[in-house]
């Protein structure tokens, strides 16, 4: 089967993450570091983390994690890693000047086949692949942390990306159980962040005029917004709320339109406020490295539940 080569120095939860999803696909997949010891660690990881996802009923995929195990190797040689691949996904911290460095030295040995993906959770691609011979071959896939839970992959293009990068790329993430979406033309912050961060800008600002607590303010994302929006968008959620998209504007734009009015500017996320809901979290989710780690973990288990219970109660 094709082998998409997987590379970056440190590997992560990404990194990992990613290695875990090809290998459900049936991919072969080679793991690149420029320390052999993280390549160590990363396998150790991986394999511990496959065993107790098969343990538990959650291994993605049809092969057992022995079979996806055998399919992961590493390698401390950049061309040997992605000799005869069809994609490589970069995972190294989020650095411009360490990822144009990783792409301009991929760039100088691929040929005109494979892709060359970037994990960037907010780099344009016009910066990262800027000069690059290939970057017709050139992607941002932007996964959700954590990725082995919560599928969705923003795709975005280079202005010269070829539709045909575009295309292969939406099919391998299909392929792996994730959700690709496509992002037309690249804009700061793609299409998730820019979601995220209103949210965040506008709860942030209600809590420090003091309209409503931390705690509360997080019980109407996970106990209301949030419950909905696990299924469905927030445009389909006004389609459903009235007789369609078109009844629900003639009846609630202008009130909505009064209300983003009130809206106030970029908070400034000064210290003091930072220590106030930093107090507020800390008597929910102490943080120290034992009580956020366990955090993440009832976290992820709840993901890996909602996954399940998603695939569950798909629409026909």
């Amino acid at each position: 089967c094709p082998k998409p080569a997987w590379g970056g120095k440190g590997f992560g939860l990404i990194g990992r993450s990613w290695a875990m999803l090809f290998a459900s696909g049936g991919f072969k997949v080679k793991l690149y570091d420029i320390e052999q010891q993280q390549i160590t660690n990363a396998l150790e990881t991986i394999r511990k983390e496959m065993k107790w996802l098969e343990q538990s009923g959650s291994l993605k995929g049809s092969l057992s994690a022995e079979q996806q195990l055998s399919l992961i190797s590493g390698c401390g040689n950049l061309a040997e890693a992605v000799e005869g691949t069809m994609h490589i996904q970069e995972c190294v911290p989020e650095n411009l000047e360490l990822k144009k460095k990783i792409f301009a030295q991929l760039d100088r040995i691929v040929d005109d086949r494979v892709i060359l993906s970037s994990s960037s959770s907010c780099l344009l691609p016009s910066k990262l692949f800027v000069g690059l011979a290939h970057v017709k071959q050139c992607i941002v896939a932007h996964p959700v942390n954590p990725p082995y839970y919560v599928p969705l992959v923003e795709l975005v293009p280079h202005p010269e990306t070829a539709p045909a990068t575009m295309d292969r790329t939406h099919a391998l993430m299909r392929k792996i159980g994730q959700t690709p979406v496509r992002v037309l033309r690249e804009i700061e912050g793609f299409v998730l962040n820019r979601l995220q961060y209103a949210i965040i800008s506008e709860a942030w600002r209600l809590v420090e005029e003091g309209i409503v607590s931390a705690n509360d303010l997080d019980l109407v994302m996970s106990d209301g917004l949030g419950m909905r929006y696990a299924f469905i968008g927030p445009l389909e959620t006004m389609h459903l709320n009235a007789e369609g998209m078109v009844s629900y504007c003639d009846r609630y734009c202008e009130g909505i339109k009064h209300v983003l009015k009130t809206f106030g500017p970029i908070p400034e996320f000064s210290r003091t406020t930072v220590e106030k809901v930093n107090q507020d979290m800390c008597m929910k989710v102490p943080d120290d490295p034992g009580h956020l780690d366990a955090r993440r973990q009832w976290r992820d288990d709840c993901l890996m539940r909602l996954a399940q219970l998603k695939r569950q109660v798909q629409p026909q």
